[in-house]
C-alpha cells in the first residue's frame, strides 16, 4: 500500500505533463526561428541594427514579474489570499506593461526607417517582428491565464486550495520570462 502511494506521488500531474509538452513545442519553434535567422543573416542585403533601449526596459519588467509571480505562488500555498491576489495583480500589470513596451519597441524600429513588413522591408527586421511578436502573443496568453486564475481567487465557492492551476500558470510565466531573456540576448549578441 505504501509503495503504491509512493509511486502515485512520483507521477507528474497530467496538466503539468501537458504543459511541459507544450513548452517543448514552443522551444522547438523558437529554436527553428532563431536558427533560420542565423542562416539567413549571411545573405546579401541583410541589415544590422541595434535594439531600441525600450527592449532593455521590457526585459527588466518581465524579470520583476517573474519574482512577483513566485511571491504570489508562495502566498497561495500558505493560504495568504490577500497577498496572493496582490502579487498576481502586480504580475498581470507587469505583463501588460511588457507588451506595451514591446509594441513601443516595434514602433521605434519603424521610426528609424527599419520597415518590418511589406514592400521595402528588410528580412532582418521581419525576423525581429516574427520572433519578438510571437513571444508577445505567448505573453498575452499568459496574461489571460493570470487574469482567469486571479478572478477565481475571488470566488465565493468553497476553496479546495488546489495549487496545481497556480503552479502551472507560474511555470508558464517563468518560461516566457526565460524565453524573452534568450531572445533579447540572441539579438544583442548577433548585433
Amino acid at each position: 500500500m505504501i509503495e503504491m502511494m509512493s509511486a502515485q506521488q512520483k507521477r507528474i500531474h497530467p496538466y503539468k505533463f501537458n504543459l511541459w509538452l507544450g513548452l517543448a513545442g514552443i522551444i522547438m519553434m523558437f529554436a527553428g526561428l532563431t536558427s533560420a535567422y542565423i542562416v539567413k543573416r549571411s545573405q546579401p542585403g541583410w541589415e544590422s541594427f541595434t535594439m531600441p533601449a525600450v527592449f532593455t526596459y521590457s526585459t527588466l519588467v518581465i524579470l520583476v514579474s517573474s519574482a512577483t509571480i513566485q511571491v504570489g505562488l508562495r502566498a497561495f500555498k500558505a493560504h495568504q489570499m490577500n497577498r496572493y491576489r496582490l502579487f498576481f495583480a502586480i504580475t498581470i500589470l507587469l505583463g501588460i506593461l511588457f507588451v506595451v513596451l514591446q509594441v513601443s519597441g516595434f514602433y521605434q524600429f519603424e521610426e528609424k526607417g527599419m520597415k518590418m513588413i511589406g514592400i521595402g522591408s528588410n528580412p532582418a527586421f521581419s525576423f525581429v517582428l516574427a520572433i519578438a511578436g510571437l513571444h508577445v502573443v505567448h505573453v498575452l496568453g499568459g496574461v489571460v491565464a493570470l487574469v482567469i486564475i486571479f478572478f477565481k481567487a475571488f470566488s465565493t465557492r468553497k476553496r479546495s486550495y488546489d495549487s496545481i492551476p497556480v503552479e502551472i500558470v507560474s511555470t508558464y510565466w517563468h518560461f516566457v520570462d526565460i524565453l524573452w531573456v534568450y531572445i533579447f540576448l540572441f539579438f544583442h549578441l548577433l548585433h
